[in-house]
């Protein structure tokens, strides 16, 4: 079995940073700070600063879709959040966020609240992170919201991608590298090619000095990166 992969952002859907809204707590009072920087078509960041003093220890900077989007998602088993290298991540708390209802804005503009279906992970090093759709948690204003209804895989309106406090859990300068955000479902490897170079020298000294790190979570488990070299792939039959 291999992993089919759909881009989403990244791969055969180049980075683009106009296609990205930015929603930090400013809205709400706070001075935090965020930005999706595109270097190249194949790289973004997903970069700022988390202030957590102006709103009593919450703070979020947040970067999402732009527009209204329509995804049917129903084939697929979770969302793949690819890590880019060389360096090592920032070992902080992300969260890639998804939402099947936009609810109209208020008359003053502003966006009105709406259920948003999270699942966290932490960025510690090169690598693809897989989200499988059991990891997304329905919250609503960041608080978990367990009697919401499941989430609607066969129409994504909007991806985003959050760094927030946690309720005074973590601060400062963030910086997230990214190849490429896509769906990804498990198929016979009959069904689906996948060409890999050949690893070089430096690849395979990375490869021993990279190590899994771990952070299990009570209510909302992060998942680590997992080391891959996703930017060495290229997989065919792609929905």
């Amino acid at each position: 079995m291999i992993d089919n992969i759909l881009y989403l952002y990244g791969g055969d859907h180049p980075w683009d940073s106009s296609l990205w809204v930015t929603s930090d707590d400013r809205v709400r009072g706070g001075a935090s700070r965020s930005h999706l920087s595109v270097s190249n078509p194949e790289r973004a960041r997903f970069h700022g600063h988390l202030d957590i003093t102006a709103l009593g220890g919450a703070g979020f900077a947040s970067q999402h879709s732009l527009g209204t989007l329509s995804w049917d998602l129903r084939d697929y088993e979770g969302i793949i959040v690819a890590v880019a290298g060389p360096g090592k991540a920032d070992g902080k708390r992300y969260a890639l966020t998804l939402k099947d209802e936009l609810p109209p804005p208020r008359d003053d503009g502003r966006e009105q609240a709406a259920i948003s279906w999270e699942a966290e992970f932490v960025a510690d090093k090169p690598g693809d992170v897989k989200l499988r759709w059991e990891d997304f948690r329905a919250t609503y204003r960041g608080r978990p919201k367990g009697d919401a209804r499941p989430l609607n895989l066969g129409d994504i309106k909007r991806v985003g991608l959050m760094m927030r406090s946690f309720f005074g859990q973590q601060e400062g300068d963030f910086s997230l590298e990214l190849h490429a955000i896509a769906a990804f479902k498990r198929v016979p490897s009959s069904t689906a090619t996948t060409v890999v170079a050949e690893p070089d020298e430096g690849e395979m000294e990375e490869r021993k000095d990279l190590r899994r790190n771990e952070s299990d979570l009570e209510e909302f488990p992060s998942r680590p990166a997992v080391q891959h070299s996703w930017w060495r792939k290229l997989l065919c039959g792609m929905a």
